[in-house]
């Protein structure tokens, strides 16, 4: 039986993005329910919800964002249902507000985030080179220091220089796109 085109571009945009997001959606349950096995059966219940209502979700929008509430809503459940266990330390008042402060501080590092993005587009290509290779091929500074045939404090001060660079520019960027 053949599956049909729009259903399988929904079910591979729905495995790219659970994918993408699957750490940080484990450690937000986990960090909720407390409990390792049943922090497993809650996100386990998350990810077939998410499923259920992929329809739903409006592409170009936040998927993790959408899949915290999702998630917030199930561990509720999960709560509701254990409230005969003396064990639930957590009320949903003190969830509510956990998961409220997890959303505005994911907001707030999606905007420098993306602030990095940019400041990283407008470094040069010598030192964007430097970065990839010190913080995203996890390289070391003396091998660095044989890329670019530069002694190894000459590399320590240019990434210095650089992070200091990236610092201010995201400063910048992230005060210009609160002002706006």
């Amino acid at each position: 039986m053949d599956i049909p085109s729009d259903q399988q571009d929904s079910a591979e945009t729905y495995v790219r993005l659970v994918s993408r997001h699957d750490r940080e959606l484990a450690t937000y349950v986990y960090s909720l329910v407390g409990h390792g096995a049943d922090a497993e059966d809650v996100l386990q219940e998350v990810k077939v919800t998410l499923w259920k209502q992929f329809a739903k979700f409006e592409p170009g929008t936040n998927f993790l964002a959408w899949a915290r509430k999702i998630a917030t809503n199930q561990v509720l459940n999960y709560r509701r249902s254990e409230k005969r266990r003396p064990t639930a330390p957590f009320d949903e008042q003190f969830i509510e507000a956990v998961a409220a402060e997890i959303d505005r501080r994911a907001e707030a590092l999606d905007g420098r985030s993306s602030a990095l993005k940019t400041c990283l587009a407008k470094l040069p290509e010598v030192d964007r080179k430097i970065v990839v290779w010190r913080y995203y091929d996890d390289c070391g500074i003396e091998e660095i220091a044989a890329k670019t045939r530069r002694s190894t404090e000459a590399v320590y001060q240019v990434l210095s220089r650089i992070r200091n660079k990236l610092s201010e520019c995201v400063s910048r960027q992230v005060s210009q796109s609160q002002s706006t």
